[in-house]
């Protein structure tokens, strides 16, 4: 029946991705103008809808320009917040003003100095970005492979191995914003969520099917490393050990975070599972409590915490046993020598 649905889908597909092809020309021919900026541009973002691991591979990216000796920036487009406008995000701010992914990175970054904009047109952050804090020397841009109004030095595209783009059909059909096609603006290509021992033989066939799309874009692979299971809040005592628990998520894709929790041990009696970007109702974690033994954790992870601490649910997440578990982007083989050799030098390197 899915497969039927696909086809029938498919001449809606078409159009969409013909529209988009006309726009991408405007954009490559220089029709429509890309903007710039004063220092490099490194961009992660995607084909498909969601769920490829953009914020752990941003987060990867920030921390190894910490580490060169950069002044990074964040620049998102605040996806989910009640804010318009460009805005740089402050102490005062939570999920709801800036969204989820850009209060999480100013939780991660905020202490080590990285300035955290949000801007539905990037070129406004930018400007922002430059008037605020002229001392940065790089900014990430989160999610902007199809916000051709600015111009990336360096095009990272994610994919996931599961479900690749090259193997994928334009909306609505399928879950690619844009054509297949699109992959050969990359510089470099991430296939994402891959299992830490992936064969090399995989890897081999993947980056064929890979490359008939971004013939010469390096072909990286990365896997999740998870971290110690952390309380949401302090008075939370340390989970119990592996038994029964609850699983609570607002993301695309949460099935590597359960194959975890279920690789450690853990037997999810329930699964409260919600769209991406997802803003928790108070009824929703009541129903949720309906689900719930004493004894049993309730996982979750920090992208939806950012969420869940929103005051308005202190009530309703009062004395619930919520644990955060953290997650970070590592890169297999030799491919974290491979990115670093993409970044751009540090100030202090350049001529």
């Amino acid at each position: 029946m899915a497969h039927l649905l696909t086809w029938l889908l498919m001449p809606f597909s078409w159009l969409y991705a013909a529209v988009l092809a006309v726009r991408n020309w405007l954009y490559d021919v220089g029709w429509k103008k890309s903007e710039s900026f004063t220092v490099p541009l490194l961009n992660v973002g995607n084909l498909r809808v969601g769920g490829t691991g953009k914020t752990p591979h941003v987060a990867w990216l920030v921390a190894e320009l910490l580490r060169q000796g950069h002044r990074p920036a964040i620049l998102s487009r605040g996806y989910g917040r009640n804010t318009k406008g460009p805005r740089l995000a402050g102490p005062t701010d939570s999920a709801a003003t800036v969204g989820d992914e850009p209060w999480q990175y100013f939780q991660q970054f905020a202490a080590a100095g990285v300035p955290i904009v949000v801007a539905e047109a990037r070129r406004l952050g930018l400007h922002l970005l430059g008037e605020q804090h002229p001392e940065i020397s790089v900014v990430v841009l989160d999610d902007a492979y199809q916000h051709r109004a600015v111009r990336p030095t360096l095009n990272i595209l994610l994919t996931e191995l599961v479900r690749p783009f090259y193997a994928d059909f334009v909306l609505p059909a399928g879950r690619l914003r844009e054509s297949r096609v699109g992959a050969a603006r990359a510089d470099v290509v991430i296939v994402t969520k891959c299992p830490p021992d992936l064969a090399e033989s995989q890897m081999a066939a993947v980056t064929q099917q890979v490359r008939s799309f971004a013939a010469t874009a390096p072909v990286l692979f990365s896997t999740y490393a998870y971290g110690e299971a952390r309380a949401l809040t302090s008075t939370t005592p340390s989970p119990a050990p592996p038994a029964s628990a609850l699983l609570l998520t607002g993301i695309a894709q949460p099935g590597p975070l359960r194959d975890y929790l279920e690789s450690l041990g853990y037997r999810i009696e329930h699964h409260a599972r919600f769209p991406d970007h997802h803003s928790f109702q108070p009824a929703e974690l009541t129903a949720l409590r309906g689900h719930w033994q004493p004894g049993w954790p309730i996982f979750t992870t920090e992208k939806d915490a950012t969420r869940l601490l929103d005051p308005a649910l202190a009530a309703a997440v009062a004395d619930l046993p919520l644990y955060i578990i953290p997650v970070q982007a590592a890169l297999l083989a030799d491919g974290t020598a491979q990115l670093r050799r993409l970044l751009p030098p540090p100030p202090a390197s350049r001529p």
